[in-house]
Formats: C-alpha cells, structure tokens, sequence
C-alpha cells in the first residue's frame, strides 16, 4: 500500500541557511516557498504548471533545442524545492537529474513535502554547486541550469570566469548553461554576467520581458549560453509571446551588445 505523504505545514521553517516560511497560494494555487524573505520556489499541484516565468522560458528554450523525447543529463546548481526538477522529470521522462542544494535542511524538508521524482531520475546533492561542479569529469551534462541565490543575489562565486570555465568543461558539445541572473533595474550585474559569459563561451543569447531589457523594472534576465549555435525558431519566438508573461529573446550580435562592465573574476 503506497504511503500517504504528509500535507505540508504553511509557516516559517528553520533551515541551516536562515529560515524557510511555506505559504498556500490561493491564487494560482499549491505553494510559495520563500527563503530569508525572497521568494524562491512555486510548487503547484501540477508538476507540467510553473509559476515563475524565467522557469517557463528556461523550459521553452530546452525543449525547442532537444525536444520532448530527448534523454537528457541536467545538473542544476540551486535546488530550493525543486519547481523545474520536478517538471523536467514530468516532461523529458527519460531525463536524469541532480540538484545540488547548499541547505541540507531545506533539501529534507522539499523531499517531505513535495512529490518530486527520486533517483535516478531526480538526485539531490548537499553541497556548494562551484565544489561540485569541479568534482565532474568534463562533457557529461547536456543542461546546466544555475538558479542559486543567497539574500536575493546569486553568490558571487557563482558568476565569475574561472566558474563559467568549468560550466564549459563539464557541458557536452551541444550542452546548454542556463543561468537566471536577478538584477535591479540598472542591469549592471546581468550585463557584467553576459560579458563573462562572452569571453568563455562562443554563442549567446538572453531571454526577458522587454520591460527588463529596457532597464524599466527589476526582475531576471536568463541568460543562455553554448559552444554551438543557439537558435530563436519561430516556434520558441511564438511560444515566448504567448506566455502569460510575454518575452523576447535576444541571440548573436545583439545579445553580445547586451554586455558592459568588466569580466568577473575570482580575484576581483
């Protein structure tokens, strides 16, 4: 007889990183984790539902690529509760995944809570996802998607040339690095992440609302990067558009200009 998962408890949860406070959504429904007051996971009843846009659009540009049926690797550095572990693992069923979570608690508590797929389709990893990815031979994930955050910014750590050369290293020839870079409206940080990304990797592009791009409000830009080209096909461009939350993608030449400031470095 299956077992019957407990119903999690709305409120504030002490993890080792500070404090997780669940929330029901009684508006698109399910739940919003939130982590040191930032909000950080949306979990529906639904795996195929994601809340957040820059998780649908990181979603649209994976299957464009690869499509449904593509068995893929994914290494994804930043866990929370797992939103777009769980729906890859839904929609690629072939698909094998890690998470790698810096908070262990909050790694136990997303399995206690939440459905999400075990291993080997889905594996969490306690660590800090740089260690992790040094410890990986080279060329064996199709997807890397970095979407770690510590008091709403990702760790710096995460964002500089030496990391993005071993996202390189570790990707396959025709991998993807995704990685969701939250930014205030002077888009300083996403623009000194797209350099970076510029001087490791051959081909780029970013996905955001245009509002974003513009400078015009704070959110995220996700920027995509690989060693092969990275295509807009009109049916990325149209499934983009149509979101809930509209969105443009910006590829070769003009995702290139997107890029100011000095390449991030360990040392600096």
């Amino acid at each position: 007889m299956a077992r019957t998962r407990p119903e999690p408890v709305a409120g504030a949860h002490p993890i080792d990183t500070g404090v997780a406070e669940l929330s029901r959504d009684p508006i698109a429904g399910g739940w919003l984790l939130t982590i040191n007051g930032a909000q950080s996971s949306h979990i529906h009843p639904d795996p195929a539902v994601l809340d957040f846009e820059y998780m649908r659009q990181m979603a649209a540009v994976i299957a464009d690529r690869y499509g449904a049926d593509a068995s893929l690797r994914v290494l994804h550095l930043g866990a929370a509760a797992c939103a777009l572990p769980r729906y890859l693992a839904d929609r690629q069923h072939a698909t094998r995944q890690v998470a790698v979570e810096i908070d262990a608690e909050l790694a136990r508590l997303a399995r206690e809570w939440f459905d999400l797929p075990r291993a080997p389709r889905l594996r969490i990893r306690v660590g800090d996802g740089r260690e992790v990815l040094a410890g990986l031979t080279e060329q064996t994930r199709d997807v890397i998607i970095r979407d770690a955050f510590a008091a709403a910014r990702t760790p710096r750590h995460l964002t500089t040339l030496e990391f993005t050369e071993q996202v390189r290293r570790v990707l396959a020839p025709d991998g993807l690095y995704l990685a969701n870079c939250g930014d205030s409206r002077d888009l300083t940080l996403a623009r000194a992440e797209v350099a970076t990304a510029a001087s490791v990797f051959p081909h780029l592009a970013l996905v955001a609302d245009a509002a974003m791009l513009k400078g015009r409000r704070t959110g995220n830009v996700v920027l995509i990067a690989a060693d092969s080209p990275i295509e807009d096909t009109p049916e990325l461009v149209r499934t983009l558009l149509s979101d809930p939350q509209p969105a443009k993608i910006l590829t070769g030449r003009r995702a290139r200009e997107f890029a100011s400031g000095a390449v991030i470095r360990d040392e600096t």
